[in-house]
């Protein structure tokens, strides 16, 4: 779809966890340029598994009409087989990816019952339909977690007019982690990859932030619930 009328979003207040680099740097600039007031957050700014902390921000502001969950990530993490994987390494990935999201959600929804307006997207991944090519089990369970996450909250919160939706991206270019990973393999390895996306091409941030641009338009009023797969086609396999 095309870009929204700049006016439609001119009232909103928007939140973006992880906006640092990569899909939340570019899912805020899109929401700006849609004439949104944007307040970016990173783990340098607030830590989104910090309830204390997400809820000072999230007053400090007035509440928020939109809220996309960005942050995640595998926390610099490798692969190992699962008896290797201690507790912390296990909670650290899930406590950013799924918990994180459960306190943002939890922060931001007062002023949207009130208002009766919100849009929550959860930025999930393949991964949480699939498996991880990271081979991080923490990783695709906490993914897999945020789309449950969103099919209850769209069902708790349809009746006051706020949508909860999810994205789940294929492979993105989008930090120096997902760079070093691409750049880790072969090239038989990464021809096996591309074979593997009808469209032959990794993702940019832009394309997850298109996804995000529906999910807020007044196109998607009656849409709740859902897991939009932005990946190429990968999903498809």
């Amino acid at each position: 779809m095309g870009q929204l009328d700049n006016s439609s979003l001119a009232d909103k207040v928007a939140i973006v966890t992880g906006t640092a680099q990569g899909i939340g740097k570019a899912i805020a600039e899109m929401l700006t340029s849609e004439g949104a007031e944007v307040h970016g957050i990173d783990k340098d700014t607030v830590d989104v598994t910090d309830s204390k902390a997400v809820n000072a921000f999230v007053t400090s502001i007035g509440g928020a009409d939109i809220l996309v969950n960005s942050a995640g990530g595998v926390r610099g993490q490798v692969g190992h087989p699962l008896e290797e994987i201690t507790d912390g390494q296990w909670r650290e990935v899930v406590d950013v990816n799924l918990t994180g999201t459960f306190i943002c959600v939890r922060a931001v929804v007062p002023r949207m019952k009130e208002r009766g307006w919100g849009r929550i997207v959860n930025i999930s991944s393949g991964a949480g339909k699939s498996v991880s090519l990271t081979g991080i089990q923490a990783y695709a369970s906490a993914k897999a977690a945020q789309i449950g996450f969103t099919r209850q909250m769209a069902h708790e919160l349809g009746r006051f007019d706020i949508t909860v939706n999810c994205i789940a991206p294929g492979f993105v270019l989008s930090n120096p982690t997902s760079i070093a990973q691409w750049e880790g393999y072969s090239e038989e390895v990464q021809k096996k990859i591309l074979d593997a996306i009808p469209t032959g091409r990794l993702g940019k941030g832009e394309d997850i932030a298109n996804g995000v641009r529906f999910f807020v338009s007044p196109d998607s009023s009656w849409v709740t619930g859902q897991t939009l797969s932005v990946d190429g086609g990968h999903a498809l396999y």
